[in-house]
């Protein structure tokens, strides 16, 4: 094992080396995964679908990146010879042709998904900047992506370590991927710190904001250049900048969306306290259940709102923890069951706003703590069941809210993904699950004592009726939490 056996070579093992060129590049895509990530996981997506997103979107990048440049760079020698295709070590990478393997990736992984794929477009595109920044310093390593001579006093000032790198063939050269480094970071602070904070674009314009930066940049870059790829007179590199910008201004102006057309968005619902008025029952329930296990303890106003929206077996633990968990769980449902039709109804407007958003063509569902058989009973005594494409009870579920686990489930069943999703709720671990689901939530003001817990959550949007759903959800926005 040697480290540094050559400028060229970080380590070498026998026969086997590691260069520098693939440690900038790895560098740079630990930390635009790594941003990347991050972005994904607040819209909602797991690990396990971040990590199979990217490493297709690598292996298809690599693949499109080494196309791109056997294509253009010598057609002939690679494709009369396919065998030459795999001389990667040989050097020859394009990222612009990695953009587009990857970018293909991503577009079959989101449609087989049911991801949208300008939402995960800007959740990920802008990164590259950085992953570009430093794979550019791979470039200055291998002595490659250089431009035209210079005379030695272009370098004063400069650190003597890149005037002496870029001193080849017995002359300095202009080192253009040090202005393509600095210019994509740049590039990357504006977009991501800037326009995104500051400009609240729409869906899918940070990939054209990218596209547009690095557009640019390359164009310019690009001229500079000695070792371009072409196609016939021209520079490949530009003549792809320039669709980058066109496209890039295209989208800016809003003129895909007009071939993009977002879905409506799924709406999901909790059920107590929101679509039901279940707070008789649930209360009378516990009364029964306190003068019973606990007849010295009063179950005081503080105790009541504290049991409406979690689960059962959370309360009964906290309130009767001598008792048997599972049979004070079983003997509140029976006597919760018992007392639904006399005291479980609608809330005000609650059928109205269902009947309005049904016959719109808006997917419908419910995700509760409840479980199924008496989240059914609550909306079969009402007539509300027939609204619903899916009901997500607690008994389906491993993991109760605030994860989002019901919500998705939910989704799934509809054949729906979740970036263009409603997430209703009356409860502080409502607008927590949304939130985790990466949903708009909508915080339902029912109890006027939960109205400053709820609005410390920081919901999408509050309201006081049931029936302002109806004219909320025909704002033109994406209906996600970030609303992107």
């Amino acid at each position: 094992m040697e480290f540094f056996p050559s400028p060229k070579v970080f380590l070498q093992i026998g026969p086997f080396s590691i260069a520098w060129y693939a440690i900038c590049i790895m560098i740079g895509g630990i930390f635009g995964c790594s941003v990347s990530a991050r972005e994904l996981k607040k819209n909602g997506y797991s690990t396990e679908t971040i990590e199979d997103l990217f490493m297709g979107a690598f292996i298809c990048g690599i693949i499109g990146a080494r196309l791109w440049y056997c294509v253009f760079y010598d057609f002939n020698y690679y494709f009369s010879n396919p065998v030459n295709l795999l001389k990667i070590y040989e050097g020859g990478l394009a990222i612009q042709g990695s953009l587009v393997g990857g970018a293909l990736f991503v577009g079959w992984y989101c449609w087989k998904h049911k991801m949208n794929f300008f939402r995960t477009g800007d959740a990920i595109l802008p990164h590259m900047l950085l992953c570009q920044t430093f794979g550019r310093w791979g470039n200055f390593m291998n002595q490659e992506a250089y431009g035209g001579i210079v005379s030695e006093s272009f370098y004063a000032g400069w650190p003597s370590f890149i005037a002496e790198k870029m001193f080849i063939d017995g002359a300095y050269r202009m080192p253009t991927f040090f202005f393509e480094s600095v210019c994509n970071l740049i590039g990357w602070v504006l977009i991501y710190f800037v326009y995104r904070k500051v400009s609240k674009p729409k869906r899918g314009n940070l990939i054209y904001a990218y596209l547009m930066w690095y557009g640019v940049t390359r164009f310019f870059i690009e001229g500079l250049r000695t070792d371009s790829l072409m196609i016939g007179s021209l520079r490949m590199a530009q003549l792809t900048s320039l669709t980058f910008i066109a496209v890039g201004v295209v989208g800016t102006l809003g003129l895909f969306r007009k071939l993009f057309k977002e879905k409506k968005p799924v709406v999901l619902f909790d059920l107590d306290g929101t679509l039901l008025n279940t707070e008789p029952a649930i209360l009378e329930s516990y009364r029964r259940l306190f003068e019973k296990y606990a007849p010295n303890v009063e179950f005081d106003r503080e105790k009541q709102l504290s049991v409406i929206g979690p689960p059962l077996s959370k309360m009964m633990k906290i309130y009767f923890p001598d008792q048997d968990t599972d049979m004070l769980v079983e003997e509140y449902r029976t006597i919760n069951k018992a007392i639904h039709k006399d005291l479980v109804f609608p809330m005000k407007n609650a059928k109205e706003m269902l009947e309005a958003l049904k016959n719109e063509g808006y997917k419908l569902g419910v995700v509760t703590a409840k479980v199924e058989d008496v989240t059914r009973l609550g909306l079969d005594i009402n007539e509300m069941t027939h609204y619903f494409d899916v009901i997500i009870a607690e008994n389906h579920v491993t993991k109760s809210k605030p994860d989002p686990e019901g919500i998705f489930m939910a989704c799934k069943q509809m054949g729906m993904g979740h970036d263009s999703l409603i997430y209703v709720g009356d409860s502080v671990s409502d607008i927590k699950a949304g939130k985790n689901a990466g949903a708009f939530t909508i915080a339902y003001m029912y109890l006027e004592e939960r109205r400053q817990d709820l609005l410390n959550e920081k919901p999408n949007r509050s309201i006081n009726d049931l029936i302002e759903i109806v004219e909320l959800v025909k704002e033109d926005h994406s209906w996600t939490h970030n609303m992107m």
